[in-house]
């Protein structure tokens, strides 16, 4: 088992094929779990949406509770382990799991039918589950927008990776800071929006 856990790929496969062997079980015991029909479908993607949504939400947490507020206590000598090996890798997680979540999310609503309601915030038919989700694919949207126009193309000057003068390197780190922060607090509402539409309405 140690062998297992001691490598990352190894315990997402291990993750995967337990997620299988329950689905085996929920098919044995209740003849149900893989129907493959639309319903299994949206389930998939609901999951998948999930799967990706918290690996984003926790990266940009990851940075605004804990990399953000401490790198002022981080010895110069050691603050380029940082920023040259554990945000870059952090960046491209946070990037791709921004994009998986947004276009699982697009998917699940294309399959549940939902999708020109939502994108309309349920204004064209006054379903409140349309509102809230829409609202929360709105919010989300921007923030996914937030990460690939802004915070990125920032933080590679911030980090280095695209050379550009002091100057312009400390101003592109105080606006991938500031966007981080404002999707930081887009995801406090976008989460409400989300729980609610599948909770309240």
């Amino acid at each position: 088992m140690a062998k297992i856990l001691s490598d990352l790929t190894s315990t997402i496969t291990a993750g995967v094929v337990l997620a299988v062997v329950l689905i085996i079980i929920m098919m044995g015991m209740y003849d149900a779990g893989l129907s493959l029909d639309k319903s299994w479908w949206s389930f998939l993607f609901r999951w998948l949406h999930v799967l990706s949504g918290v690996m984003w939400i926790g990266i940009l947490w990851y940075f605004n509770f804990v990399q953000i507020p401490n790198m002022g206590n981080i010895p110069d000598e050691q603050k380029p382990a940082i920023t040259g090996v554990i945000a870059p890798a952090a960046l491209f997680w946070f990037r791709w799991g921004a994009m998986a979540t947004l276009i699982t999310g697009l998917i699940l609503a294309y399959l549940n039918g939902y999708l020109s309601d939502a994108i309309t915030i349920g204004l064209l038919d006054g379903v409140p589950k349309h509102t809230a989700i829409g609202i929360g694919m709105w919010l989300g949207t921007i923030m996914w927008f937030n990460v690939w126009f802004i915070i990125w193309p920032n933080q590679k000057k911030a980090l280095g990776i695209v050379q550009v003068e002091a100057d312009e390197k400390a101003k592109a780190g105080r606006t991938a800071m500031l966007f981080s922060r404002t999707n930081t607090m887009l995801s406090i509402p976008m989460l409400y929006a989300m729980v609610a539409a599948q909770n309240l309405f």
